[in-house]
């Protein structure tokens, strides 16, 4: 028998790739960190000797979840402004809270609180833009969760960095400190065309070539961002990203709400990465992602939750179901998103934009053992008819029960294994208290 370090049976295995397939009491072998092999229980049974052996008779095992747009820190503004358009949101609330209370400290305890959060709901990889990146990457790595931290830029100074040159010294710094990591990764994280000038965009685009990074960017998010940008300089703002060079596979674009057919064409010969987030969109009001007509077109599209701030929650689970039926309504289509395709999108499709896809995002021998262990035994997934369908249109996050990251168990029966729950929850309580005391 083979010596291996874990080995996970379940009722069903959704491996993801190949699309659509469910493997009924198999099992998967993990060691080193890898998947060794995905086969049926009696034969594991009797090939395999393993150190830890987890027997889960009523669950379905999936690729660990990719959230691909956070702000992970901002749950800590989780509710300070809810019902408002994205503009006042932001202009009146959001950034006046960021200017007077973001700092390292603050980041600390808004990620830990993100990364508990996640890895509870079954996300094992964040794609994360916020101030202060190298203070999330290194909560996330305490914590055991794989994560993209986004080395900002912005064109008004912030607690971060006073300056361009600044901002740009700062995400150089963050990427060496991270490079190589096994868990943490960068990627420069421009805010938005209209929060970022030329000059600066031209200078992200030279640096992520040359060290081969994703550009992580809000892109058409709202109608008023489009228009601002035609009034500005006489395009939409794909438009000038495009002029600057930014237009390529490296463009993780989130939200792009507004698009028209020749954009969905350009996405899709430039190899675009396009980031769907729609409980966002639909809590702002900022529009409607042609998710069926991108897909339609070939594009990658991935799924991400934005910030706590705006959501408000970093739910995976309920983010792909929103997906799933949201398209549904804006294609009139009911066979729009199927839920096989929904489930891909928020695991493959975002570990591809995300570059990671060769590593992560499906259960496959020799990619890494980010893993999710789901239980359908709950009275509100019976019967399981179809094991994805009661994934993506039945359950909940609170029937996630084992995690695990790179073969390493960071939720075993509901309970994380990283981190300390009840100094999470007292800080969060202690930031309550000094924002609400002004």
């Amino acid at each position: 028998m083979q010596q291996i370090d874990t080995l996970v049976h379940a009722r069903w295995v959704v491996p993801v790739e190949p699309h659509g397939q469910v493997l009924e009491h198999h099992a998967v072998a993990i060691h080193n960190g890898r998947i060794v092999a995905l086969l049926p229980s009696e034969r594991a049974r009797r090939e395999f000797h393993a150190i830890h052996v987890h027997e889960l008779a009523g669950h379905a095992l999936i690729p660990g979840l990719v959230n691909t747009h956070t702000h992970a820190a901002m749950t800590l503004f989780r509710g300070l402004a809810d019902d408002l358009p994205l503009m006042t949101w932001l202009s009146e609330h959001i950034w006046p809270a960021e200017a007077r209370w973001v700092g390292e400290e603050f980041v600390a305890a808004g990620s830990a609180l993100a990364a508990a959060e996640m890895l509870r709901g079954g996300t094992t990889c964040f794609n994360d833009m916020y101030f202060f990146p190298q203070i999330t990457g290194r909560v996330a790595a305490a914590a055991g969760i794989r994560a993209v931290i986004g080395l900002i830029v912005i064109d008004f100074p912030s607690a971060w960095a006073a300056d361009t040159d600044a901002y740009f010294s700062r995400a150089i710094e963050t990427f060496d400190e991270f490079k190589g990591h096994p868990l943490v990764g960068t990627a420069f994280a421009p805010h938005a065309p209209y929060s970022v000038g030329d000059a600066p965009l031209a200078r992200v685009r030279r640096l992520a070539d040359e060290l081969e990074l994703p550009v992580h960017m809000h892109v058409h998010e709202t109608r008023d961002e489009v228009d601002q940008g035609i009034a500005r300089d006489g395009r939409r703002p794909l438009a000038r990203l495009d002029a600057l060079g930014l237009v390529s596979p490296g463009l993780v674009a989130v939200h792009m709400t507004q698009l028209e057919d020749d954009e969905i064409a350009l996405c899709a010969d430039r190899g675009v990465q396009l980031v769907h987030c729609p409980e966002s969109n639909l809590k702002l009001a900022s529009g409607f992602c042609p998710v069926e007509r991108l897909l339609a077109a070939g594009i990658n599209v991935a799924l991400g939750t934005d910030g706590a701030a705006s959501n408000n929650d970093l739910d995976m689970l309920g983010e792909l179901r929103t997906a799933a039926l949201l398209a549904k309504g804006v294609a009139q289509d009911p066979s729009a998103v199927p839920a096989a395709t929904a489930l891909r999108m928020a695991t493959l499709n975002g570990a591809k934009a995300l570059g990671l896809g060769e590593a992560i995002g499906s259960l496959e021998p020799g990619k890494e053992a980010d893993m999710v262990a789901v239980d359908l035994s709950f009275p509100e997934t019976q019967p399981v008819h179809h094991p994805i369908s009661q994934l993506v249109y039945a359950a909940g996050r609170r029937q996630v029960s084992h995690v695990w990251v790179a073969g390493r168990p960071v939720l075993l029966e509901g309970r994380l294994t990283t981190v300390d729950l009840d100094k999470i929850r007292a800080d969060a309580e202690q930031w309550r208290e000094r924002i609400a005391g002004g």
